[in-house]
């Protein structure tokens, strides 16, 4: 028998210059395979959320960036026993000069326009829903 499972992932809206970071899923990734999305990832077990935020975009793109306050946060399955919880976290950075993990592919700094034509729809609309285009501060 299956288990019902829930994730908490966090995520971060980067932002360095008036643009966003947004990094592009290895196309071989079991979850959105060659989709762009913003840096983050799974909080460990007994892991601070803003800690583990951190830490994940440290270990994805190799920025040290700094935690400025929640954005949203929204919940869907994967699968009829997975459940992800995401806590979406406004960030800045002091530079630009990404690493990235084999997480992922590739990476972009975009303009609102820019990531609007390439973020899932999903992402389009937990950011329109909870007016992260209003609230944040793009070029």
């Amino acid at each position: 028998m299956n288990e019902n499972k829930i994730v908490v992932v966090v995520k971060g809206v980067v932002l360095n210059e008036g643009n966003i970071l947004i990094v592009q899923r290895s196309i071989d990734d079991e979850y959105g395979g060659g989709t762009w999305e913003c840096v983050g990832g799974k909080i460990e077990f007994g892991e601070d959320l803003e800690s583990a935020l951190i830490r994940e975009i440290k270990e994805e793109v190799s920025l040290d960036v700094t935690v400025n306050k929640i954005l949203y946060a929204t919940t869907f399955k994967t699968n009829p026993s997975r459940q992800i919880v995401i806590l979406t976290y406004l960030c800045g950075c002091k530079n630009r000069n990404v690493f990235l993990s084999n997480e992922h592919s590739d990476y972009q700094w975009v303009t609102k326009d820019q990531f609007r034509l390439l973020i899932t729809p999903e992402i389009q609309n937990d950011f329109e829903n909870n007016d992260v285009f209003s609230l944040v501060e793009w070029k």
